[in-house]
């Protein structure tokens, strides 16, 4: 039975500070005797104020923090989910970039966030993701020591034909690394993330952001891991640090025989399933 560690993390506005604490991590989630570690969004940099981070913000080639946690896997022997990095597109864009590492630091799979979070808050916080990144086209899934992982990021989290297409795709786990406001976060995060696991009939593991952090957000924590029945297995609440759970394989089948969701599905006569 595999286990996973979950990285809550605040991070700031200093990428190197941030890399060495998953640098820490994946050392300690090896320890710990898990063969995945999953982090948050923007593990490697996390700031506000777009000027300054501009200049932090590389390509995928050029990002010390992805170097940094490629060599933590290979040197842990561990695989690691970055919940997702800045990075600089060819095209010189930015992307909100999930990276999947093997135990041996390379890149198995990247996923570009789809879905944009440009929001206006009653509580005076606006969000416009879109003015600065642009948006993945792409479904992505990739074979891991927890089976088929579907990779999604955050804000993807509210649009379920995703998640439809991940359960089609027969995900096993499905990975919603976040950094979600405190509002939004208390209203709704853990509905719709065990909602995301029972429609799949999957796994869903989701590192989290918490806390305060250097550019003055708050967000919400409460990393969690819920299984395909959509029962909690792991919520870190507010506290940053590493949290572990088992995936019990078998679980997804067992699930799956008693409630064929996914076999009994069928096309909707002028629904758009794309």
């Amino acid at each position: 039975m595999p286990r996973v560690a979950l990285l809550q993390m605040t991070t700031g506005i200093d990428p190197a500070a941030n890399a060495q604490a998953i640098v820490a991590a994946a050392q300690d989630a090896a320890a710990g005797g898990a063969a995945m570690l999953f982090t948050p969004e923007m593990s490697g940099l996390l700031d506000r104020n777009r000027d300054r981070a501009a200049a932090q913000i590389t390509s995928e080639a050029q990002d010390d923090t992805l170097a940094a946690v490629k060599a933590a896997a290979k040197a842990s022997g561990i695989w690691i989910a970055v919940g997702s990095l800045a990075v600089r597109r060819d095209d010189g864009r930015l992307a909100n970039r999930s990276l999947l590492l093997t135990d041996q630091g390379e890149i198995a799979a990247r996923y570009d966030k789809i879905h944009m979070f440009d929001v206006n808050l009653d509580t005076g916080e606006s969000w416009r993701e879109s003015s600065a990144y642009a948006p993945g086209q792409e479904v992505v899934t990739a074979q891991t020591p927890l089976g088929r992982l579907g990779l999604t990021i955050c804000y993807d989290v509210r649009f379920p034909a995703l998640y439809d297409e991940l359960g089609r795709q027969k995900c096993d786990c499905i990975a919603i690394p976040a950094a979600f406001t405190v509002p939004t976060g208390k209203a709704h995060w853990h509905i719709m993330q065990r909602a995301r696991a029972i429609e799949a009939s999957a796994f869903v593991i989701a590192a989290a952001q918490t806390g305060t952090h250097e550019d003055g957000r708050q967000t919400y924590g409460h990393s969690l891991v819920i299984d395909p029945w959509g029962d909690i297995l792991l919520d870190m609440g507010e506290s940053r640090g590493l949290g572990f759970a088992e995936i019990d394989l078998a679980r997804i089948e067992d699930v799956r025989r008693q409630l064929p969701s996914l076999a009994n599905k069928q096309a909707i006569t002028g629904l758009d399933q794309t």
